[in-house]
């Protein structure tokens, strides 16, 4: 075990470095995190709509609302509006908040190269069209499937215009006696020009190999290649255990990984969420199988590693003090799915005994969260995205639109997690009697 630990380290340990430490894809993590509330916003109105309003769901039904509101149903175009300004236009944001990041990490006018972005990304969109004598810009590429333009025009802009602006033989000096915010903009024109100039280009030569030009090639030939990738159990799988291992070597997983997940599943979740939100069956989502539906719902409760499985298995069988007492003090934070305390005070992290569970029960979960939504469609998708700190359980609850039976896969996961570490701790029991002895 020893060897294997060390040669995990020596090998995987710089990868997450690396990762942490990229700029880019730092900017692209903390541009998606800011997005957040937004995406938060829309998934609580997704949940109303699906939990609520829909006639069909369990707490409708229990609170007899379908028979006390006939036209119960019709409420759910009303909310199917906030779409619109959210989800549809997540590419906006992203190409604007990316560069800001990047602007800030070189100390230049991160508005400035923000709204430059902007207006690159949409220079390279396509063409309005002509229809019954007006003029109309397609929504397509402004959401989920304009995603990953935004992110490299976000990239590129954030790396290279604050570069072109410190260059002072590209600086158009203002008398002093002029306003700072004047100058600065007169100092960044010729700058701006530049990548005006370039997006007009690049947007040019992206109409003469498609339609629909940049986007179109983009769409077609990164992003849904990195869609199907992700969207499989497969994908989800790889970045399920990726995550437990860079926790048991004291590596925040998602805060590294978050870029990586953002790039292969923010459009199929994003995609759910259109779907839920425009009065669809949550049982129809065109993308069931992503990390967020199952591992995010089924495999963190307390947080990485099943911990409030782990929790309820020391109080249960361990007779280590020391376990008992981190239990009992993780105990109401592992609840609300928040482990630090759990991971470093045990401590989790490389921890032998524990690794293998730590690693294998959220997989564990996983595969019965897949077989019971995916397979056999006894349970619905976990489409609806609620916030991180509900309980396990409950989570799955409303996850899946307020059904019993998603309240019974969250607890199936917490019972398995429990049975799966009760024999690695018995084994740190007999481990912790040896040692004392010596």
């Amino acid at each position: 075990m020893q060897n294997f630990t060390s040669w995990l380290e020596k090998r995987i340990v710089p990868i997450a470095v690396v990762l942490n430490g990229n700029r880019f894809l730092a900017a692209i993590r903390d541009g998606f995190i800011l997005t957040f509330p937004l995406t938060m916003a829309t998934s609580i109105v997704a949940l109303i709509n699906s939990l609520i309003l829909d006639p069909t769901s369990f707490l409708a039904k229990l609170l007899f609302l379908p028979k006390l509101f006939p036209n119960l149903a019709d409420a759910q175009s009303v909310l199917s509006t906030v779409m619109y300004g959210t989800i549809n236009i997540m590419s906006l944001f992203i190409v604007f908040l990316v560069a800001e990041h990047l602007a800030k990490f070189h100390e230049a006018d991160s508005t400035t190269v923000g709204i430059t972005a902007l207006a690159s990304f949409m220079i390279i969109y396509p063409k309005p069209q002509a229809f019954d004598e007006r003029w109309f810009l397609t929504t397509d590429y402004l959401g989920a499937k304009g995603l990953f333009l935004a992110m490299i025009v976000g990239c590129l802009i954030g790396e290279f215009l604050p570069k072109l602006t410190n260059n002072k033989k590209l600086q158009i000096k203002m008398p002093e006696m002029v306003p700072p915010a004047v100058s600065r903009s007169f100092s960044a024109l010729i700058p701006v020009l530049i990548i005006v100039l370039v997006s007009t280009i690049v947007a040019f030569i992206g109409t003469k190999f498609a339609d629909d030009g940049m986007n179109q090639i983009i769409y077609m030939w990164i992003q849904t290649p990195l869609r199907k990738l992700g969207a499989n159990i497969f994908g989800v799988y790889l970045i399920t255990f990726m995550l437990g291992l860079l926790w048991f070597f004291g590596i925040h997983g998602p805060a590294t990984l978050n870029p990586i997940i953002s790039a292969i599943f923010s459009e199929s979740d994003l995609m759910n969420s259109q779907h839920i939100l425009s009065g669809q069956p949550l049982s129809e989502v065109p993308y069931p199988t992503t990390y967020g539906m199952l591992s995010g719902i089924y495999s963190y409760m307390g947080g990485a590693g099943m911990t409030l499985g782990l929790l309820i298995a020391i109080l249960w069988v361990s007779k280590r003090k020391d376990y008992r007492e981190v239990a009992k003090l993780g105990l109401i934070p592992a609840i609300f799915n928040i482990n630090e305390p759990i991971i470093f005070g045990l401590p989790l992290v490389l921890n032998p005994i524990l690794a293998v569970p730590f690693i294998l029960t959220p997989i564990v979960s996983l595969t019965f969260a897949y077989i019971a939504t995916v397979v056999l469609k006894v349970v619905a998708p976990a489409g609806i995205a609620v916030p991180w700190t509900i309980p396990g359980p409950i989570q799955s609850f409303l996850a899946t639109g307020g059904t019993w039976q998603g309240l019974i896969l969250g607890l199936v996961c917490l019972v398995s997690s429990v049975l799966i570490y009760v024999p690695f701790l018995r084994a740190a029991d007999m481990y912790a009697l040896k040692n004392v002895d010596k």
